[in-house]
């Protein structure tokens, strides 16, 4: 006897399997472009743009940067530091004496921390570059690469880094690229503006009243941490997006035993 009305054995119950079977695919491909996409220059997807390509490859090593620069206070090796829950904080407004205003250490903070995230992707710019040329040179293309310079910019809400080259990919036609593009959605412009802002009333008055940020900034915490040689450690932080700015100052300190 024929057996009838199971999944495998009508047309309806073959289209939902297939169904099924598209929804799980995509699902896939969506977790793939959302939480892995290294995996993607892995397995070729993607690469026909070398935007995409050194987006996907350099995005890690910048946000890595970008995270250990905003944590120190600005720099990748911070010089004159103070330790904070064994964390590296650089003093950015700083007097050795008592009772004396402090002095800036980078009066142009924004562009000190371009230069030490541009020095700090420098090696794995290197490496996603001579990957390009690679991959792109295994699908066929003649690749002529002419590196050039690296400009990285704070600003609002993001990260920018811009790969000025001549980069020529050649296959059945030929496609120029002047500049490659990676961004990294970030606050840490905004953080800086501010920031400075606290070391100006550090260096003027050696003291900041911080609630006047968080009132004007609805989206903004500051966080103030006085430390038992006069120092003080400024956590400000993004509320929406975590990102964070962290940097000491030491102005107008009083010697340990004497009350303000």
């Amino acid at each position: 006897m024929k057996r009838s009305g199971g999944i495998f054995n009508n047309n309806r119950g073959q289209l939902t399997l297939f169904i099924i079977v598209a929804v799980v695919v995509v699902a896939l491909v969506a977790m793939v472009y959302l939480f892995f996409p290294q995996v993607l220059v892995s397995f070729g997807v993607g690469t026909t743009n070398p935007n995409i390509f050194i987006q996907n490859c350099m995005e890690q090593q910048l946000k890595d940067v970008v995270e250990n620069v905003s944590l120190q206070g600005g720099s990748l090796n911070p010089g004159n530091f103070i330790l904070y829950q064994n964390q590296k904080i650089e003093y950015l407004c700083y007097n050795a004496n008592y009772y004396l205003p402090c002095i800036m250490q980078q009066p142009l903070l924004k562009q000190h921390i371009e230069s030490e995230i541009k020095r700090g992707i420098k090696n794995q710019e290197d490496s996603c570059f001579n990957s390009l040329k690679d991959t792109f040179e295994k699908q066929g293309y003649a690749v002529n690469l002419a590196r050039k310079e690296t400009n990285v910019e704070l600003l609002p809400s993001r990260v920018a880094v811009t790969f000025v080259n001549d980069l020529t990919l050649t296959k059945q036609g030929s496609e120029r690229f002047e500049k490659i593009n990676v961004v990294l959605n970030n606050n840490l412009y905004e953080l800086t503006s501010i920031a400075d802002s606290i070391l100006n009333w550090e260096a003027r008055y050696g003291d900041t009243e911080t609630t006047v940020f968080m009132s004007y900034y609805k989206d903004l915490k500051v966080e103030k941490k006085l430390q038992s040689d006069g120092s003080t450690i400024y956590i400000l932080t993004n509320r929406n997006s975590g990102s964070k700015f962290q940097f000491a100052s030491r102005s107008v300190a009083w010697p340990p035993g004497v009350s303000i």
